[in-house]
């Protein structure tokens, strides 16, 4: 197992170019948030914007679309309800608040079908998958599913061990042609090939929202060109590191998602 420190992320990291324009850093859609959970989109999205994607689309339903516009003025919209043409994007991501009803499955079932680049299966998205699991074997090729334990559980069975479920985790890669990233105080990251260990993070982590957010800095390093497992890495890496330096201004148990995605920043400039 590879061990997922400040030396690899330098190797892995490109740096921005000083000419470049918004065109250069990729287009993300994050398919998020439903009635009651709108919290979710929001986080993820900001955490998206602020590891640098150069634009972001949130597909919401219609009638939550205030919090978007007022929350994150950065962002574009569109709509859940309407007729979606997802041709322009080069990263995806799904779940975060987004619901597990009906409409739901099915937004899902047609994104496996219509999307072929990587994506980022999380939350809500995941608990759809572990109740149809034909939709497993379909998923585009190289996608980065994002479960925590008990996610990770509900997906491939219940595991006893830290060890059991990693070696579950190697095994799903490969045969589903995917990355799995099992969160944890020490998350594991593989594509069946190679395994990592990351070395950051604190247990003020422990919170709802830390996921959404690690999403939204998935994609973000997805629609800048990088490789599926190196998105992964960097994102569970710099997830972790601006939590640590979070703690600087606030302690575990005050340390809110909100202030770790500020800190994403001091984060960049520490790496």
């Amino acid at each position: 197992m590879i061990t997922v420190d400040q030396y690899l992320i330098r190797k892995i990291l490109k740096k921005r170019l000083p000419e470049s324009h918004k065109g250069n850093h990729g287009h993300a859609l994050i398919i998020a948030g439903s009635k009651a959970k709108m919290g979710a989109a929001i986080i993820a999205a900001k955490a998206c914007l602020r590891t640098g994607v150069g634009l972001l689309t949130v597909n919401i339903p219609k009638k939550e679309r205030l919090a978007i516009f007022t929350s994150i003025p950065e962002a574009m919209i569109e709509f859940r309800e309407e007729k979606n043409d997802w041709e322009k994007y080069n990263a995806f991501a799904i779940g975060p608040g987004f619901g597990t009803d009906k409409t739901a499955e099915r937004k899902i079932e047609f994104l496996i079908k219509n999307v072929k680049l990587p994506t980022v299966f999380d939350a809500d998205s995941l608990n759809i998958l572990a109740k149809n699991q034909q939709l497993l074997s379909k998923l585009p090729e190289k996608s980065i599913l994002t479960p925590h334990v008990k996610e990770f559980d509900r997906l491939f069975g219940i595991h006893f061990s830290v060890e059991k479920r990693q070696q579950k985790a190697i095994e799903k890669a490969v045969e589903l042609n995917c990355i799995i990233v099992l969160k944890s105080h020490k998350t594991f990251i593989t594509d069946g090939t190679q395994s990592f260990q990351n070395t950051t993070g604190n247990s003020g982590l422990a919170k709802g929202g830390s996921g959404d957010a690690l999403t939204g800095i998935i994609t973000a390093f997805l629609a800048q060109g990088y490789e599926p497992i190196n998105a992964a890495i960097l994102g569970v890496y710099l997830h972790g590191l601006a939590a640590d330096i979070t703690l600087e201004s606030q302690s575990v148990e005050s340390m809110l998602i909100t202030d770790v995605i500020e800190n994403l920043g001091k984060a960049f400039q520490k790496i």
